[in-house]
C-alpha cells in the first residue's frame, strides 16, 4: 500500500502545482463575527479550479497512476465528480461520472460543462459507487476513489503543505468532514504539528460512528451538506491516519451549518457551500471553543452551490 505521509505529500506537490491554484488566505477578526476569538485564518480552498479542494486529489491520481484507454471513472456526491471532469478535461482523458440523485444542480452542470459522461441514479453516493464499480469491471476504466484512496489522501495533503508555505500563523485548523480524505491528507502532512480538528454533520456522522466502534462502520448519511458530507462510512486507507493525527470530532447540526454559509456571505461576501462551510460552523456555533491566544485555521473547502438568498 502507498504510504501517505509528508515525503509522500512533498513529491506530488510539484506535479500538480501546474494545474491547481495557490489559493489565499484571508485573516479576520473573530469579532466581525461576534466572536471572543481573535484574529481567523480563512483558507478559501472554494476558489479552487473546479470549485473544491477536490482537484487535487483529482490531479494526482490522473498524474501518478496510468491510465488506460478507457479513462477514467468516479463515483461523487458532487465535488469529486465535478474535479476529475475537470483534471480530464484538461488532461484530454475520457471520464464517466456517476452521480446519486441528491447532487445539485450547480455540480451536475458543471461535470456536463467539462464534458464528462455523466450518469445519475441511486438515492446516496453509495449507490452510484455500486454503478461505477460496475462500469469499471465492464470498460476497464481506472478506478478514482473520491477518498478511500492514497493518491486522492496525497493531493489533498497538499493544502497543508500549502498552508505552511503561506507562513499561515495558526495552531488549528478546523476541517469539514466527509469520507475522510481531506481530513486524512492533512493531518498526514502536520503529524501533530498543528492540531487539526474534524467537523462534521450529525446527520451524516460518518468519522464520529467510526471513532467510536474503533473501525469505519456505516453511519446515517442526510442532511443539508449531504451531498458532499454524507457517504456511508469513512474510508479504509485514511481512518488510522485520522486515529493517530486528528485531534478531536465536533458536530453542527444543520441549522449551524446555515448560519454559517449566511455569516460568511453577510461578513465576508463568500458564498460557501453547505459542506464547506460546516468547518465554520464549529466556531461560529460555539461548538469549537478556542484557547485564549489560540490562532485558529478555517479550511472552506467548496463552492459548488446556487445563490442563497439570506434575506428571506
Amino acid at each position: 500500500m502507498t504510504k501517505v505521509d509528508p515525503a509522500a505529500i512533498a513529491a506530488v506537490h510539484p506535479l500538480i502545482a501546474p494545474h491547481i491554484r495557490r489559493t489565499p488566505i484571508v485573516s479576520v477578526d473573530g469579532a466581525d463575527f461576534g466572536l471572543a476569538a481573535g484574529p481567523l485564518s480563512l483558507k478559501l480552498e472554494l476558489l479552487q479550479h473546479s470549485g473544491s479542494f477536490k482537484v487535487r486529489g483529482a490531479f494526482t491520481n490522473l498524474l501518478t497512476r496510468e491510465v488506460p484507454a478507457a479513462g477514467v471513472v468516479a463515483a461523487s456526491g458532487g465535488n469529486h465528480g465535478v474535479a476529475i471532469a475537470y483534471a480530464a478535461m484538461k488532461l484530454k482523458l475520457p471520464a464517466k461520472i456517476f452521480l446519486p440523485t441528491i447532487s445539485s444542480p450547480s455540480k451536475i452542470e458543471r461535470i456536463r460543462s467539462y464534458g464528462a459522461d455523466l450518469v445519475i441514479g441511486g438515492d446516496r453516493y453509495a449507490d452510484a459507487l455500486a454503478a461505477s464499480e460496475q462500469w469499471a469491471e465492464k470498460s476497464g476504466a481506472m478506478r478514482v476513489h473520491a477518498f478511500d484512496q492514497p493518491e486522492t489522501m496525497m493531493g489533498q495533503g497538499t493544502i497543508g503543505l500549502e498552508l505552511d508555505r503561506q507562513d499561515a500563523p495558526i495552531d488549528s485548523l478546523l476541517v469539514s468532514v466527509g469520507g475522510g480524505g481531506l481530513i486524512g491528507g492533512i493531518s498526514a502532512w502536520y503529524q501533530g504539528r498543528v492540531r487539526v480538528i474534524g467537523v462534521e454533520p450529525e446527520a451524516a456522522p460518518t468519522l464520529t460512528k467510526a471513532l467510536q466502534a474503533g473501525r469505519p462502520v456505516d453511519a446515517e448519511a442526510g442532511g443539508l451538506a449531504a451531498d458532499s458530507l454524507a457517504p456511508k462510512r469513512v474510508g479504509e486507507h485514511g481512518f488510522p491516519i485520522v486515529q493517530r493525527h486528528v485531534e478531536q470530532v465536533i458536530l453542527v447540526t444543520d441549522e449551524q451549518i446555515r448560519a454559517a454559509q449566511e455569516q460568511l456571505w453577510q461578513v465576508l461576501r463568500v458564498v460557501a457551500e453547505p459542506g464547506g462551510a460546516a468547518s465554520f460552523a464549529a466556531l461560529l456555533s460555539g461548538r469549537y471553543r478556542p484557547q485564549a491566544g489560540e490562532r485558529v485555521g478555517v479550511l472552506v473547502c467548496g463552492g459548488n452551490t446556487v445563490a442563497v438568498d439570506f434575506s428571506r
